[in-house]
This record gives structure tokens, C-alpha cells and sequence, in this order.
């Protein structure tokens, strides 16, 4: 199946009406294509503070198709009145077995107006190993109400140790209830798109 088809399906299942924040006992759905891969991922969230999930992946790099066990833990969450900072731990083994896993750190610090993010994972398997780096920052345009539909517009900076070059390009993220929606293009890596749902 596509992720254009995929991607079809999981709007046609949506309903958006609360803000999209993981919350106990919760689960998430995601799709995401960029040029390193196509997946489509699950996870449930037994607490606020880990979740457990399943992502399907067509690898785009060493023309693969495989499967990850999935844990993330927040490893830090500080609130203020004005803004929220987040620092979570990710890590997958694959389908092909203890050779083939990631593990990582992503984070970010957002206010109302402004967001600033990062990611850095370390992919091991058996064909090559590899580093994915990202940051991303950006602001609203207009600071929305609850239940609002909330605009973003962003920069993001890539680069992964197999073409070891930063690509930068704007981004537009979106979000209204529990459904999210971000997607970027760069010539050289065609479309970024990242969409979620939360339920």
C-alpha cells in the first residue's frame, strides 16, 4: 500500500476536536515519508511517561522493508506558565533482528508563539550504520484559542552521516484537536511529511 493511500485513510478516520498532548492510557497513530523512509507507526502510552509501539518502515536508503519494537520515555518535562520543555528517549529493535536497532534522544522547548526542537538517532544494522540529525524552529503567526486551528511556520535543518550534508527548508505545521499535520520540501529531499493522530 502507498503512503499517499495510507495517508488517505488515516484522514478519512480522523476526528479532530482536542488539543493533540500524549496523556495516560492513550494511544497515537503516525505517518511519516521524507527521504530516508516511508512508515506508518503505532504506539499506546501506558502512562504519560513512556509509550510502546509498532512501525512498519519501506527503508528508502537500502531498499528494505521491515518492522521496530518501539519504546520512548520522557526523560525530562519542565512546565511554566508560558511554555513547556520535553526531553524523551527513543529506541527500536527491528524485525530483523538484535544487529538492526536505534536508539536516540529528541526534545522540545515551545511557548505559545514560539517552538525550537532537535532529534539526533543512531541507527546500527547490518548493511551500514548510520547517524539522522535534525532542528527545527518556528513561530505562530497568531497565537490561537483551545480547539483552535493552530499554524506554525517553521525552518528545519537535516543531515544524516550517509550523505553527511545539511539540507534546510521551511516547514508548515498545523494542528487542531488530536490531529496533527507538518510537512516541508526540499529539492533534494522531496517532501517531509510527518502527520499524526492521537486518540
Amino acid at each position: 500500500m502507498g503512503i499517499l493511500v495510507k495517508m488517505v485513510l488515516l484522514l478519512l478516520l480522523i476526528n479532530v476536536e482536542a488539543r493533540p498532548i500524549s496523556y495516560s492510557g492513550g494511544s497515537t497513530a503516525m505517518l511519516i515519508t521524507d527521504n530516508m523512509k516511508d512508515s506508518v507507526y503505532y504506539h499506546y502510552s501506558p502512562t504519560y511517561k513512556y509509550s510502546v509501539g509498532i512501525e512498519t518502515v519501506r527503508d528508502l536508503i537500502f531498499n528494505q522493508e521491515y518492522s521496530y519494537l518501539r519504546f520512548t520515555y520522557l526523560m525530562n518535562r519542565k512546565n511554566t506558565r508560558h511554555s513547556q520543555r520535553n526531553l524523551y528517549f527513543q529506541s527500536g529493535i527491528s524485525s530483523k533482528g538484535t544487529d538492526n536497532v536505534f536508539y536516540g534522544i529528541h526534545g522540545d522547548w515551545e511557548t505559545r508563539r514560539v517552538f525550537t526542537g532537535f532529534g539526533f538517532k543512531e541507527v546500527e544494522n547490518t548493511i551500514q550504520d548510520y547517524q539522522d540529525y535534525f532542528l527545527q524552529a518556528g513561530i505562530a503567526p497568531y497565537v490561537g484559542e483551545y480547539g483552535d486551528l493552530h499554524t506554525w511556520l517553521m525552518l528545519k535543518s537535516k543531515k544524516n552521516s550517509i550523505t553527511n550534508e545539511w539540507q534546510t527548508y521551511p516547514v508548515l505545521k498545523f494542528f487542531k484537536g488530536d490531529f496533527l499535520i507538518e510537512f516541508g520540501y526540499d529539492s533534494k529531499i522531496n517532501w517531509d511529511v510527518h502527520m499524526m493522530y492521537r486518540f
